[in-house]
């Protein structure tokens, strides 16, 4: 299997490849359908305590605010998973959370002394391991760009956390155990701003969270430190890339694209297809902050080598939400909270199992073998 960036010249391809359960590639086990099925991912792993509250909003910051959810008190933190997550907190200045350097190293240290499990059977070569998640709530709040301000951004769709609003830290997801997601051990938020219809929400059917690696070597790859959080996508932007290559939504399913709706920026599907969209996170941190102002200059992606820049030396999994919309023929009249199809973001606040998740980076990632949700081979 490839790890898949979806444009307009691969979505035939991408149709055929992904009509069983939105899987990418040959060979996969769990039943069709079933979110978490297969496809392209990635996520990191072990780190410091948890973070501190940014202070400043930038970046994607919402547009239009709209009526507020209710909101949950965090609890008090979990007993961390992993002793690297008792170090002293991460510091905060302008906006950049930096973690505690010598805990970070220690957990490195302790991450890559792990002896990945033996691989058996015959697993598809690709570094990978999946979530499988349904919509859980929906809010006017962004604890990442517009932290403790309750109702400040544009409506969003979450899953995964239950208990995600803006008063959410990392020790308050990890507090909270209730999650939409088929891991229990995965305590992470995700959000994407809300789809409508003429007005009216269109939640997806089923989300696929991908932890895998872009990377030409992924061996190197760690798990990212707990209460990363981070965006890819701009709210702000509102028309096609110049090229015309942007990661568009697209027809999964048999018969495919069949035309546009009337504004051509979403595609028709056959009445045997449903819109789908992919978004792709960077999978290079630069190993000290755990956010930084526009909450995304603390991540990069891999250059034309196929490694991690100088700049962002940490190979940390590549996270990538594949997300299936119950539209076919009817694509009419869509938009997003933040605006056009081409302000599509994604959010994500790391609150995995600090165990859980280096198992599933050393023993699945790291060896280059693609595991499911439950992380076997």
């Amino acid at each position: 299997m490839t790890y898949l960036r979806p444009t307009p010249r691969h979505r035939h391809a991408l149709t055929a490849l992904l009509v069983v359960g939105l899987a990418f590639t040959g060979g996969c086990k769990e039943a069709p359908g079933t979110p978490g099925a297969s496809g392209p991912s990635s996520d990191t792993g072990i780190g410091s305590s948890g973070p501190a509250t940014p202070t400043a909003p930038a970046g994607d910051a919402a547009t239009t605010p709209s009526a507020p959810g209710t909101p949950t008190s965090p609890s008090a933190p979990a007993k961390p998973g992993t002793s690297s997550t008792s170090a002293a907190p991460p510091t905060t200045s302008g906006g950049w959370i930096t973690v505690d350097a010598a805990a970070q190293a220690a957990a490195t240290r302790a991450f890559f002394a792990r002896k990945p499990k033996p691989v058996t059977g015959n697993p598809v070569k690709v570094a990978e391991f999946n979530v499988g998640c349904t919509v859980s709530h929906h809010n006017g709040d962004d604890p990442i760009v517009l932290p403790k301000l309750v109702g400040a951004s544009h409506n969003h769709t979450f899953w995964g956390n239950k208990s995600t609003d803006a008063n959410s830290t990392a020790e308050s997801l990890r507090a909270s155990k209730a999650t939409t997601c088929n891991s229990p051990d995965d305590q992470s938020a995700y959000w994407v701003p809300t789809m409508y219809q003429n007005g009216k929400v269109v939640d997806p059917t089923e989300v696929t969270v991908y932890y895998g690696s872009r990377l030409k070597d992924p061996s190197k790859t760690q798990p990212f430190p707990f209460g990363l959080r981070m965006i890819t996508g701009n709210a702000k932007n509102q028309v096609d890339t110049p090229d015309k290559q942007g990661n568009h939504f697209w027809c999964a399913g048999i018969g495919g694209e069949v035309g546009r709706s009337a504004d051509k920026t979403f595609p028709v599907c056959a009445k045997t297809a449903h819109v789908v969209r992919q978004i792709t996170f960077p999978d290079c941190w630069d190993g000290k902050h755990l956010d930084s102002p526009d909450h995304k200059a603390h991540m990069a992606n891999g250059d034309h080598t196929g490694a991690c820049p100088k700049s962002h030396p940490v190979p940390v999994p590549s996270v990538s939400f594949v997300i299936s919309y119950p539209l076919s023929a009817n694509t009419d009249g869509i938009s997003l909270a933040s605006g056009t199809s081409f302000s599509m973001h994604a959010d994500f606040f790391n609150a995995w199992k600090d165990e859980a998740l280096a198992a599933r980076v050393r023993n699945c990632l790291d060896q280059k073998v693609k595991c499911n949700s439950a992380g076997n081979f």
